[in-house]
C-alpha cells in the first residue's frame, strides 16, 4: 500500500488556523524561508471524513497556498488487503499550482504520483517544479517509488522535490523513504540514504529551460 494512512490514535482533525498550521507558520517566519509542511487530517466536509492537505508558508509565515489530495487509496484483495481510505478521508477536486520565489510549483500528496494526468495538469497550469510528500509502504517504495518520480519529471520536463516518510509506523506500517530530488531530464540530482536525514540540491531553471527548448515535447503535445 502506499498511502498517508491514519493510525488509531491519529490526531484530531484541525483547520487550517489549528496547531499544525501554527506550528509551521511560526518555523517559515522564524527561520525566514518558504516551508512546505507535508500533510495533515484537515477538518473535512462531514462527521467521520477528512481531507488529507499539504501546506506551503511564505518566509514571513503567511500561508501561500494549500492542496487537498485528489486520489483516494482504495484496495480489496481477496484474502490479503482490505482497505478503503474514502471511508474516513474526502477527495481533494481542485490541482494547484503557486509561485515559491517566483518558480511556479505545482502540489500533490502521496498515492497521487500513480496519476500522470494531475501533473500533466500542474505543467500545462504552467509549474516547473513538483512537490511530492509521501509515505510510500515499503514493498511498492522500492520497486516504484523512483520509476515514478523519474517519470513525472521527464515527461513533464519538471524539477521534482520527492520527501518520503521513512521506518516503523503504527500499526504495523514500514515505510520506504528514499527521499530524492529530481531534474526534468530524470536525473537524481540528490538522495537520502536509508535513513532519517536531508537531501539538498541546486535547481538549474536554466537548464529546465533548456532540456524545454532541444526535446519540446511540452509544446509539441495535441492533447
Amino acid at each position: 500500500m502506499d498511502f498517508l494512512g491514519r493510525a488509531a490514535d491519529a490526531p484530531k482533525p484541525e483547520g487550517l488556523d489549528g496547531e499544525f498550521a501554527a506550528f509551521f507558520a511560526a518555523a517559515a517566519r522564524e527561520l525566514g524561508i518558504w516551508v512546505h509542511a507535508g500533510s495533515f487530517h484537515e477538518t473535512g466536509p462531514e462527521e467521520g471524513r477528512t481531507f488529507n492537505t499539504t501546506l506551503l508558508f511564505r518566509p514571513d509565515g503567511s500561508l501561500a497556498a494549500s492542496y487537498r489530495k485528489i486520489h483516494l487509496y482504495d484496495v480489496e484483495i481477496a484474502g490479503r488487503v482490505s482497505y478503503q481510505e474514502s471511508r474516513t478521508v474526502a477527495p481533494g477536486a481542485e490541482s494547484v499550482v503557486t509561485e515559491v520565489n517566483g518558480v511556479p510549483t505545482g502540489l500533490s500528496i502521496c498515492y497521487d504520483l500513480r496519476f500522470p494526468e494531475l501533473y500533466r495538469r500542474l505543467a500545462i497550469a504552467g509549474a516547473k517544479i513538483l512537490v511530492v510528500p509521501a509515505a510510500f509502504m515499503l514493498h511498492t517504495g522500492r520497486d516504484h517509488w523512483e520509476v515514478l518520480l523519474r517519470a513525472r519529471a521527464i515527461e513533464n520536463q519538471c524539477f521534482v522535490l520527492a520527501a518520503g516518510q521513512i521506518g516503523d509506523h503504527d500499526p504495523g506500517r514500514t515505510c520506504f523513504g528514499r527521499s530524492m530530488i529530481i531534474d526534468p531530464w530524470g536525473t537524481v540530482l540528490a538522495q537520502a540514504p536509508d535513513a532519517e536525514g536531508i537531501a539538498l540540491a541546486e535547481l538549474d531553471l536554466s537548464r529546465l529551460a533548456t532540456i524545454r527548448e532541444e526535446l519540446p515535447s511540452l509544446a509539441n503535445r495535441r492533447l
